[in-house]
């Protein structure tokens, strides 16, 4: 049996096993993907807002060359990181399902059954794209993820969206020839695009090099045009791609298959010590860590500040674990 079994191989979920270990803990870490697998999805060489020291885990220098570390940095990093460490993990391999109680769990998975004491779930959010909704979504030429910018070259190309990841593949794909249209319900550009990104995005559209169209949705998508409803867009307008990029959301059947309970609020919050002390949810024995804790609110929980959550949540563990049965 595993002292604590953990739901997400990134950043936090390593984290968390580290600081198992280093507590004299069994951890064993399973995730659906690769190792950091929402990293996978990244835009190519995308750089982290973050300085590389407070993406630092278990003590390991973050050394790059750029004063801002890049996807593929992370990726090496982390995977230098669990190497040395030595971590018990388990790749693509997806939970479905938890039986049992605290400190007598089995963990259901895709392709076995694992035992442990403990829980956490440090699945964070970017696997599952918030959706349109709207008639034609599932065509072909419609993506929720932005990867690079060569695709999108000499087309027509829609972003819905007006947050960072809509602004700078905007900034991208026009900067590759592409016809650029920027489809934002709001009135204007998020206040959380960073700094360095909002006047760069403000100055293309003012010269018009890319077309925008605020307090506007699309309401339908054609195999060649995209249908727009907004005081001062067009009926219709031409169209190749669309990226839809308009935020991602927890796993929610997840944490329902794991028997934690979704707050009533705005934000969907999962159910658990929001105080900080512990991090448990409402069963007992399972531990969110991470972005998750945050649910659909996914700008207040970061790599920076939720990878602290592991030595919270294991000193938990080490305190309240059951003594082991006397023979």
């Amino acid at each position: 049996m595993h002292d604590v079994l953990i739901i997400g191989a990134g950043p936090v979920g390593l984290a968390c096993g580290i600081a198992a270990k280093r507590r004299g803990l069994s951890p064993l870490i399973v995730d659906k993907g690769a190792l950091c697998n929402s990293f996978i999805g990244y835009p190519t060489r995308m750089e982290f807002f973050s300085t590389p020291e407070k993406l630092e885990i278990g003590g390991y220098p973050f050394s790059t060359r750029d004063y801002k570390p890049r996807r593929e940095d992370a990726l090496d990093y982390y995977r230098r990181v669990a190497t040395a460490e030595g971590l018990n993990i388990r790749l693509y391999e997806e939970v479905t399902g938890l039986t049992g109680s605290d400190e007598a769990f089995v963990v259901h998975t895709s392709k076995t059954t694992h035992e442990a004491r403990k829980v956490v779930v440090a699945t964070g959010f970017y696997d599952i794209p918030n959706r349109l909704e709207v008639p034609g979504e599932d065509r072909p030429k419609v993506r929720h993820y932005f990867k690079e910018p060569y695709p999108y070259a000499l087309t027509d190309v829609a972003i819905i969206g007006g947050g960072n990841s809509a602004a700078k593949a905007a900034l991208a794909c026009y900067r590759h020839d592409a016809n650029v249209t920027l489809i934002v319900r709001n009135d204007g550009i998020d206040d959380g695009v960073k700094y360095w990104i909002t006047p760069d995005l403000e100055n293309r559209i003012a010269e018009g090099s890319i077309t925008a169209y605020f307090n506007t949705t699309v309401e339908e998508i054609t195999g060649d045009t995209l249908v727009l409803n907004g005081d001062d867009a067009p009926p219709t307008i031409a169209n190749d791609f669309v990226l839809a990029l308009i935020g991602y959301r927890p796993n929610y059947s997840l944490l329902d298959a794991l028997g934690v309970e979704i707050a009533d609020d705005e934000a969907r919050t999962p159910v658990h010590d929001a105080a900080g002390e512990t991090y448990q949810t409402n069963r007992p024995g399972v531990y969110l860590a991470g972005t998750i804790c945050g649910g659909c609110d996914t700008s207040r929980w970061f790599i920076e500040n939720g990878r602290f959550h592991a030595e919270k949540i294991m000193e938990d563990i080490v305190t309240t674990r059951a003594p082991a049965p006397v023979s």
